[in-house]
């Protein structure tokens, strides 16, 4: 009698089990990180501290007892999130730790492990306590600087700080104005503070301030207004307590003019700046005729994207380059703005050869050290092997090659004559299709003017004028032009200004038209001629304020954020 053996199927489920395991080996390791909500507190502050995880290690496994030795952990929570795109799957979670230090001095939050991964670590500089609010205050409004000095188109940090020990309601803050200066508002932070053993919930509203003058630039006072929340009595009681006002004092900042030992050509006052660049495929393996994009990234803490130079890409025999639009952005860290941007082009080698790209280097001006420095992109060699035998280029329409600027154009095939009447039906339809294609295209464009007006006037008037200064002042043409036109849409939303031509129309001003010439002569002209951006600023800052006092002048009050009761308060 034959024995039933299952030594198969027992090999067959140990693979199995192999397999599931080594792929649950590459998702049980997370990579982590973690970010703070600011880096300078003071004694009895709360702050934010986030871990985050990507993969399915359990957040909560985070080992915490570094952090412990610092600061106390006050308060902690976690989400989670599980996506799937295109049927791969990720997963995100947090560990969110609301944290007091337990000492002055420059702390740093420890790497913390999870698994075989750790978070990088973080400083934070911790100041004494606040001074006691005497009396019976229980709303305190004020204002600060993060320096008395700061550079022409340098960063200052303005900070609105509101305490408040009662509930309050209906919170607003006078919107910051300065004709003056680049004003950016960054992100609104709420914590917790604790002076004697009384609780405060404490609101910030901060401001990148770029000052755009040497000399004295002045903060006018800030006004607060709220309601004292009361408990309504009865259902027609419509609730709500006395009125509070408070009034910041005035402030003054010296402004630095630029060094005139600075060797460059766009000023860069920043607390840090680095250029990298990136290639999506590696330059080495290249072959005559087929390409590599390069993508130059410059990073800046303290500046605005805007104010960031374009990165020329060298002119060299041989080679074809064909630019891409650049990718400007701001992002907010604890220091302020971070500006970064990115040119990027196509590099196409037209033989084979060994072509040398050359160093770049940028002179930027270190605020936190007052010196010169410079970031440097080293240069390197690429070696192109011969093409494949038989491969031909696929043409990108926008190539320049070094010295030409000639545009590479395919010829058109011509069909055998065996087939040109099966041609000419496809190139009948494919015309008739064009032709309805065309048609509902121009309806559309027709239909959704409105809206493109409306797009622009829902961006505020006041950081459309904010981005107009930021092109003007980084002598940046082409973002000068869409910014203004922006700009003069949001003064003037029922007039659907869409062109320089509408906005000069519009404002009615023969210095903003011969401005505009000088504009248009940069970008369309073919000499290349260069266009300084500080003649349209003034005119522009002219502008805004005749149309201010022909408006009075109002603005609307900026909202707070929604935020939690007063903890422990007493009655």
């Amino acid at each position: 009698m034959m024995q039933p053996t299952g030594s198969g199927w027992q090999g067959a489920c140990s693979l199995c089990l192999l397999l599931l395991l080594l792929l649950a080996g590459g998702t049980v390791h997370a990579e982590v990180s973690a970010a703070l909500d600011r880096d300078r507190v003071a004694m009895g502050d709360t702050l934010r501290l986030t871990i985050t995880a990507e993969g399915d290690e359990a957040i909560s496994n985070v080992d915490l007892q570094p952090l412990q030795a610092d600061f106390e952990i006050l308060r902690r929570s976690t989400a989670s999130n599980t996506s799937i795109i295109n049927g791969r799957r990720s997963h995100t979670s947090q560990l969110l730790l609301d944290i007091t230090p337990r000492r002055e001095g420059s702390l740093h939050i420890p790497p913390l492990r999870l698994g075989r991964h750790a978070t990088q670590r973080l400083p934070v500089a911790v100041g004494p306590a606040p001074e006691t609010i005497t009396g019976e205050e229980t709303v305190v409004f004020s204002a600060e600087l993060d320096r008395d000095t700061v550079y022409v188109q340098g960063q200052v940090l303005l900070t609105l700080r509101l305490q408040q020990a009662i509930n309050l309601e209906d919170r607003s803050i006078t919107e910051l104005q300065l004709d003056d200066a680049f004003v950016v508002p960054l992100e609104q932070k709420s914590f917790q503070r604790t002076v004697d053993g009384r609780p405060w919930l404490v609101h910030e509203v901060r401001y990148a301030i770029f000052p755009e003058h040497s000399g004295q630039l002045q903060i006018p006072p800030q006004l607060f207004s709220a309601r004292e929340s009361q408990a309504r009595r009865s259902l027609f009681d419509p609730g709500g307590g006395r009125q509070i006002r408070r009034r910041t004092e005035a402030l003054s900042i010296d402004v630095t003019s630029r060094p005139d030992t600075f060797p460059g050509d766009t000023w860069l006052p920043a607390r840090s700046l680095t250029v990298e660049e990136t290639w999506s495929t590696p330059p080495e393996t290249l072959r005559a005729g087929e390409s590599a994009t390069r993508s130059i990234t410059l990073k800046a803490e303290g500046l605005q994207g805007a104010q960031l130079p374009p990165m020329r890409f060298p002119a060299t025999a041989g080679l074809k380059y064909y630019p891409d639009q650049p990718v400007i952005e701001d992002s907010e860290v604890a220091g302020g703005l971070l500006g970064s941007r990115r040119d990027s082009a196509a590099l196409v080698p037209l033989r084979e050869s060994t072509w040398h790209i050359p160093e770049i280097r940028i002179p930027w001006w270190d605020t936190q050290a007052d010196q010169l420095r410079y970031a440097v992109l080293p240069g390197r060699d690429i070696s192109v092997a011969a093409a494949v035998p038989g491969s031909a280029p696929t043409p990108v329409p926008g190539a320049l090659e070094a010295g030409a600027g000639t545009i590479a154009l395919t010829p058109p095939t011509t069909p055998s004559s065996g087939s040109s009447r099966t041609w000419q039906i496809i190139a009948a339809i494919s015309s008739a299709l064009w032709l309805l294609t065309l048609a509902a295209l121009l309806w559309r464009r027709r239909e959704s003017r409105p809206e493109t007006a409306r797009e622009a006037s829902n961006i505020s008037e006041s950081r459309a004028f904010q981005r107009l200064l930021a092109a003007c002042a980084a002598d940046q043409a082409s973002q000068a032009r869409a910014a203004l036109i922006h700009w003069v849409a949001s003064l003037y939303p029922e007039e659907r200004i869409v062109s320089l031509e509408q906005a000069a129309h519009t404002l009615r001003d023969d210095r903003l038209r011969d401005a505009l010439q000088h504009l248009n002569a940069a970008l369309y002209s073919s000499g290349g001629t260069a266009w300084q951006g500080a003649p349209l600023a003034d005119i522009a800052r002219d502008l805004r304020r005749r149309h201010r006092r022909a408006n009075g002048g109002d603005t609307a009050p900026l909202t707070l954020y929604p935020g939690a009761a007063v903890p422990n308060q007493a009655p």
